[in-house]
């Protein structure tokens, strides 16, 4: 076996998981999903059929992935985090055709009891701050917080508050990438 899983864990037939990955405790992965390599899945974690998570994804405990959700890789998705799959569910009313899609992009942290509402994308390396309800799409590099979430910044890769100066040049404390904020969209050199 290729992967470590812990024996109350439940992973259905049809999945594809990567060299390395670990499955903890009373988590359940359903049909026909993929996951990386290097993946860590916390304990009681609930992922969706036909979700895809790149290598090196962390899920804390208790998240649950719905159908339609997509991670690149290196993402990290914080204890009790949880993603939506139709925006207008009803007990009574069978919505399976209308699941909306969501994308996490490389390198993009959410945070712990963060809420990400189905078919907004979360751009690579944004950074969700605990508690979040995304309620629309999140550009690359954002730092977004509250209910609704607001943009409070920018990040660096590493995870850092970054500050522009007045030339839209910034510096990241720990590994000193430079990154440039030109038009409402930020990229590193």
């Amino acid at each position: 076996m290729q992967y470590f899983a812990h024996h109350t864990a439940v992973i259905d037939d049809g999945c594809e998981i990567g060299e390395g990955t670990k499955v903890w405790h009373f988590s359940h992965i359903m049909p026909d999903c993929k996951i990386g390599k290097g993946c860590n899945i916390g304990q009681n974690v609930v992922i969706s059929p036909e979700v895809v998570l790149g290598n090196n994804v962390k899920i804390q405990n208790n998240v649950s992935l719905y159908t339609g959700v997509t991670c690149d890789d290196d993402v990290f998705l914080g204890p009790s985090c949880v993603f939506t799959n139709v925006i207008n569910p009803r007990s009574a009313v069978n919505r399976r055709n209308q699941y909306a899609k969501t994308h996490v992009g490389k390198g993009a942290t959410i945070g712990a009891n963060a809420t990400i509402v189905c078919g907004h994308d979360i751009g690579a390396y944004a950074f969700i701050g605990a508690g979040a309800v995304i309620t629309k799409d999140v550009p690359p590099y954002a730092l977004v917080v509250g209910n609704p979430a607001r943009q409070m910044g920018w990040m660096s890769e590493y995870g850092h508050k970054l500050n522009f100066d007045k030339a839209g040049k910034a510096t990241c404390p720990e590994s000193n990438e430079q990154y440039t904020l030109v038009n409402g969209s930020v990229s590193k050199q």
